[in-house]
């Protein structure tokens, strides 16, 4: 019988709940446990969430400068692009006009060029025409009074009336001439 209260005593006894010294022993060394942890490890685990606390939240505020800072800089970079253009703008306007002034001035001595060529050359012209009928002159009346020589049997040879009737001569057909025009 012995044997049976035994095996009944230990079918009584579930092997859920553990005996109570080994639940009182399993108690005091998981509060020694326990204890040494809060006491050595969780100040140094504290202070390392506070330390990354602190990291994360400066580099918050870090990002957040940077990125006001990145801002303003966009802002001045926009700002002197847009200088950049007006003045970019103004300066072709300027070259424009300057052109335009460039080829009025050219225009300009060009024409002055050109009034000067037509004059020397009516100047020219001129010249030539006064030496070609002094020469014409000339040889109209040698021929005239060779003619008239031959044509009167005699020589005309004296110069100074043979000039004089050659020009009188010449002169009225220029006048003739002119009348007509």
């Amino acid at each position: 019988m012995s044997q049976l209260l035994t095996v009944a005593a230990e079918e009584m006894e579930s092997p859920l709940i553990p005996p109570i010294p080994e639940l009182v022993i399993g108690l005091i060394a998981f509060l020694i446990v326990f204890g040494l942890l809060a006491w050595k490890l969780l100040p140094n685990i504290n202070k390392v969430l506070d330390e990354r606390r602190e990291a994360i939240e400066g580099g918050i505020e870090k990002a957040d400068a940077a990125q006001t800072e990145a801002q303003s800089v966009l802002e001045q970079y926009k700002a002197q692009l847009a200088e950049a253009r007006h003045e970019a703008a103004r300066m072709r306007q300027e070259a424009q006009e300057q052109g335009v002034v460039i080829i009025q001035e050219m225009r300009a001595e060009g024409q002055r060029q050109r009034e000067e060529i037509i004059a020397a050359g009516h100047a020219q012209i001129e010249a030539d025409r006064k030496a070609a009928s002094s020469a014409l002159r000339q040889d109209v009346g040698t021929l005239a009074t060779a003619l008239a020589g031959k044509l009167v049997g005699e020589s005309l040879e004296d110069h100074a009336r043979q000039s004089g009737t050659v020009d009188r001569f010449l002169d009225e057909l220029e006048a003739k001439a002119e009348a007509v025009r």
